[in-house]
């Protein structure tokens, strides 16, 4: 039995960071001129993907080294000298002395973030009738985007244009599987998964509006769960809004809640 401890969340805070890592690569080389980049400090991923996108953050804070005001000063130089507000995601496992290290230095909570987990197994391929889900390929790298932004963007139609940017460079990241759930053979829904040191990360999953209710996503769920076990992975992850119906869709699926991460912003 897994349980949630401090090395489960060094495992799912490094696979997360690992994630915006490559999506920082992919954007390197979707867009040369992009200044996306990365660096480690202090055990950290601190990742800059552009100044509005929801990668440029850090990840692992206080989980693998002891944080310092040094570390602090260096990562936050990496993202001022790019422009970019200076963005922390910390796992309760880093400890008080982090946050109140981060209350020094006049840091606030703004956002938090529910981390889910299982055990990885098979699963059984059951799935509604008409529903179908397969990997999709680099040559559908536009549908996979444009299926996950419409999904997206219904609810938040201010987020279009930053989401098509941001999907299409997500489906062209290393180590990183990209999904789209079909009915009677038509693209309906999409979802991604990134898989690292044997944790599958489930991410980017979107339903078109007028199809939502139709078991889409827990299709998805399965198919990724599948598709990480064959792949020698024996923990799935996904993150989600506390309460939200992304949460207790998981949920349903047999995942977890390991423990509440909180996002912490630097305060001008």
């Amino acid at each position: 039995m897994l349980f949630s401890d401090f090395e489960m969340s060094q495992r799912l805070e490094r696979a997360e960071g690992f994630a915006c890592v490559q999506q920082a690569e992919a954007r390197r080389r979707h867009s040369p001129t992009s200044g996306a980049a990365w660096i480690e400090c202090g055990g950290a991923y601190a990742v800059f993907d552009g100044i509005d996108s929801p990668c440029t953050q850090t990840f692992g804070l206080g989980l693998f080294e002891a944080l310092t005001h040094t570390s602090l000063e260096t990562i936050e130089s990496f993202f001022h000298e790019r422009g970019a507000p200076v963005f922390h995601e910390v796992s309760p496992f880093a400890g008080v002395e982090t946050l109140t290290l981060l209350c020094e230095r006049n840091y606030r909570p703004i956002e938090m973030t529910s981390i889910l987990y299982q055990p990885v197994t098979q699963p059984a391929a059951v799935f509604p009738d008409g529903v179908t889900v397969r990997v999709s390929g680099p040559e559908e790298a536009d549908l996979w985007s444009r299926i996950n932004t419409s999904g997206w963007a219904h609810d938040h139609p201010e987020l279009e244009t930053i989401l098509l940017e941001l999907g299409a460079v997500m489906a062209s990241r290393e180590q990183t599987v990209s999904f789209l759930a079909e009915i009677d053979g038509q693209p309906r829904a999409a979802g991604a998964m990134c898989l690292h040191e044997g944790v599958a990360l489930f991410a980017g999953a979107a339903t078109l509006a007028e199809f939502r209710g139709r078991g889409l996503q827990s299709a998805l769920l399965r198919e990724r769960m599948r598709y990480a076990f064959e792949h020698g992975c024996d923990l799935a992850m996904m993150g989600a809004m506390p309460g939200s119906n992304s949460q207790r869709n998981a949920e349903r699926n047999g995942f977890q809640i390991a423990y509440t991460r909180t996002k912490w912003q630097l305060s001008n």
